[in-house]
């Protein structure tokens, strides 16, 4: 697996301008307030699929050869990545097939059946999809298509921090949820090569930190993966975003479930803006960690508003005692 490279980002904005917009980048008084610092919000939860992970989806497809897109492709994932390949596929007239945990998140599940693809529910996570989703690849004769581990996917995420440090040449940081790692990892390759000066802070979930504690050991580790917020629920860290993370990430962090949830609370009411928990865990990181990004200009990426019902009458009640968790 060779590691994207700013000439790759760069091709995959020139393969994307056709099918996507670039996503507003804006500030909000109310969540500088609750932040303590200069706040400026990615809304990746405008794209078409309501998440980032669209923007991989459509690179890695549309650079694919044409014997591989007539075999089709197979995914595995919790949502996001799911409608990424099931709306790739579908600009590309290409068959996809996508294995999701048994009872999904019935907005994405409903998300991917609407796009065209095949879904197929198998396991109780999301690792148990994997195995799943690369038993079909090799009946089946299909492209097997990693969540993270794929060159052209992260260079087409990476054209999201392209369009954020044009917007904001001047910031300190960039916050950025991990699942996978894809984000983060586009985050460093961009900022590297645009902002060297702008650190580039992970945060992932407490109750799932595979990518925090692979960071931490150096080597790829299986911890428990037991968070609600469904793009954070990883249970194994990947070996493409590990490599970058290990050459040019500044800080990893882990925030609870409940920061999580009150951190979706506060987008809603002082952005009006709809994050589903893994759009929030940036903000989260940022109200946990106030010391780290005072006096500063801070963005935040909101990776997804694919929130479930449950999940977004959760967000709307009084906030919750989330405890501090630090990493």
């Amino acid at each position: 697996m060779q590691t994207p490279t700013i000439a790759d980002v760069l091709e995959a904005r020139r393969h994307l301008r056709p099918h996507l917009g670039p996503t507003p980048a804006r500030s909000f008084p109310g969540l500088d307030r609750a932040a303590g610092t200069s706040v400026l919000v990615k809304h990746e939860n405008t794209n078409p699929t309501s998440a980032f992970k669209v923007r991989g989806g459509l690179n890695l497809i549309g650079t694919m050869p044409s014997v591989e897109r007539r075999r089709g492709v197979v995914g595995y994932s919790t949502g996001n990545h799911a409608q990424s390949l099931a709306y790739a596929a579908r600009t590309f007239d290409v068959p996809c097939t996508i294995v999701m945990p048994d009872n999904p998140n019935p907005t994405k599940a409903q998300a991917v059946r609407d796009l065209g693809a095949e879904l197929v529910e198998a396991g109780q996570t999301f690792d148990d999809c994997r195995s799943y989703a690369e038993s079909i690849a090799q009946e089946r004769g299909m492209r097997l298509v990693s969540a993270a581990n794929e060159r052209p996917i992260i260079a087409g995420v990476a054209t999201l921090y392209l369009e954020l440090i044009e917007d904001a040449p001047d910031l300190d940081a960039i916050v950025v949820p991990v699942g996978s790692g894809s984000g983060a990892a586009a985050a460093c390759l961009v900022a590297e090569s645009l902002a060297p000066s702008c650190r580039v802070v992970a945060v992932q979930s407490s109750a799932s930190p595979a990518a925090y504690e692979s960071w931490r050991a150096g080597e790829i580790v299986e911890p428990p993966n037991r968070t609600r917020a469904e793009g954070l629920a990883t249970g194994s860290g990947f070996e493409l975003p590990q490599h970058i993370f290990r050459e040019r990430l500044a800080e990893f962090v882990l925030v609870d479930d409940d920061q999580i949830r009150d951190a979706q609370r506060i987008m809603l009411h002082e952005a009006h803006t709809l994050a589903e928990g893994a759009g929030a865990a940036a903000l989260a990181a940022v109200l946990a960690y106030p010391d780290s990004f005072r006096d500063q200009r801070v963005a935040l990426v909101c990776t997804g508003a694919n929130a479930s019902a449950a999940e977004i009458g959760a967000a709307v009640v009084e906030p919750v005692m989330a405890s501090s968790v630090h990493g």
